[in-house]
């Protein structure tokens, strides 16, 4: 019965049901061996050839909808259940709707900001209302995501736009720069919101609701500066005595991630091609119907013809118009997204790495009897429990993060697909028009000039 419970919990959470040995009724689904690793990486990811002007089209067997060799069952520690466990029963409906919205400019003698109005709306009991209204700067969601990935240094934490563009830095408060933001910010809290763990932290809680006042009085609990400084020089220690025996599985994991960075970057370098060609043919044809209509005017037979023709080209313009804008609002943000996503991914190995680089610096210290030898069979039995926290955290998230990413891929191209689809035919009928109706203008022509 405690095992049904256990299980049932599990499934729930989105978390393996393995037992203390790690086993589970229906067996493991190991993640790939080594020997094979490379081929079927290179079938998970968009099979780009190393050439960006390349782009091959890819078939169902080896898109990245088959990117779900990766399903982990490892024993499940308590500590990593918090906040993730449902009931079966329990409906899984939406209860945190999150807006940010209306960008504001502020200026002050030190510096020039944009604050953003987040609109909150609830029905959960641990918030003292159903609605909040706070406005937040940039900054504060950098403290944010800080904060979330210190709570939780092997989750999955979303994103944020980057702090300034590469190109054109000084027009970062134009209106543009400023929506697309807004967007990228709308999208970091919607998706923290929608995940099992992160929804509950206190932190994002308290960013969501706390007055500006409020916010800085809780970010001024934090650590002090010499904590941080020391959590730093810790970190880099670990970091340079780097992992000796990484897990097969993280081996698999990271070498995934790096593959995926190669490629997505890639497909995002291409985008941003496509759509500046895109732009530098629309700033062109739009200025061939103008023309047309001033060349109309110095030939009386081709008026009509002339006009007809500047007619096509304005529709043109108008299908061409509408399809950078799909472009640019569905394609080049998803894709630009997983590019920070990968930045991401390849911390939360780091993280994770320091994490048992620290436990096997204890081991070794141990082993060897190198410092006092009293006090770490405990610390390494806590480092052992927040290893194991830590793992199984970062094995579950993944297999969601992996379903998230083929679902935003796939939609995006998708569309892509079909509205390029519809800016064909429409061109074409454009201009099938066109050719119709001056084939019957001629043939009208032709059997008036017949006796």
């Amino acid at each position: 019965m405690e095992g049904e419970r256990r299980a049932s919990q599990a499934r729930s959470s989105g978390l393996p049901a393995g037992g203390a040995d790690g086993d589970s009724p229906g067996g493991s689904a190991p993640f790939p061996g080594s020997s094979g690793s490379s081929a079927l990486l290179q079938a998970e990811v968009l099979d780009l050839e190393e050439d960006e002007d390349d782009l091959e089209v890819f078939s169902k067997d080896a898109s990245l909808m088959d990117m779900n060799s990766f399903s982990p069952m490892m024993p499940t520690s308590p500590l990593s259940m918090i906040n993730q466990i449902k009931f079966e029963d329990e409906p899984d409906l939406k209860d945190l709707f999150i807006t940010v919205d209306e960008p504001e400019s502020h200026v002050t003698t030190i510096e020039t900001f944009i604050t953003y109005r987040i609109i909150t709306k609830t029905s959960r009991g641990e918030f003292d209302s159903s609605e909040f209204e706070v406005r937040r700067r940039y900054q504060d969601f950098l403290w944010l995501k800080g904060k979330l990935e210190e709570a939780h240094p092997t989750l999955i934490i979303p994103p944020l736009p980057e702090k300034f563009i590469v190109k054109g830095m000084v027009e970062r408060f134009n209106d543009d720069f400023i929506e697309t933001r807004r967007k990228a910010l709308h999208k970091f809290l919607n998706r923290i919101a929608d995940h099992p763990t992160l929804t509950f932290n206190e932190d994002f809680k308290i960013f969501l609701t706390a007055q500006a006042w409020e916010l800085s009085s809780h970010k001024k609990q934090g650590p002090g500066l010499l904590s941080r400084m020391g959590q730093t020089v810790r970190a880099v220690a670990s970091s340079m005595r780097g992992v000796k025996n990484r897990p097969e599985e993280f081996m698999e994991m990271n070498n995934f991630i790096e593959l995926f960075s190669q490629k997505i970057n890639l497909i995002d370098k291409i985008s941003q091609r496509i759509y500046k060609e895109e732009r530098e043919y629309f700033d062109e044809m739009k200025e061939y119907g103008p023309i047309h209509i001033l060349w109309s005017a110095s030939e009386e037979d081709l008026v009509d013809t002339l006009k007809d023709v500047a007619s096509c080209i304005d529709r043109c313009c108008k299908a061409t118009e509408k399809r950078m804008s799909g472009l640019s609002e569905a394609l080049l943000p998803v894709v630009h997204e997983y590019v920070l996503y990968s930045e991401m991914l390849m911390g939360v190995m780091k993280r994770r790495d320091q994490i048992q680089a620290e436990l096997d610096s204890k081991v070794e210290a141990l082993t060897y009897k190198k410092t006092d030898t009293d006090l770490l069979p405990e610390e390494i039995g806590k480092l052992e429990d927040k290893m194991e926290c830590a793992n199984n955290a970062l094995k579950a998230d993944w297999e969601r993060w992996k379903q998230n990413m083929q679902n935003d891929i796939k939609l995006a191209f998708t569309d892509m697909a079909e509205e390029n689809i519809h800016y064909y035919e429409q061109c074409l009928a454009t201009w099938e028009s066109f050719l119709t109706s001056q084939t019957n203008l001629h043939l009208e022509e032709t059997s008036e000039d017949k006796p």
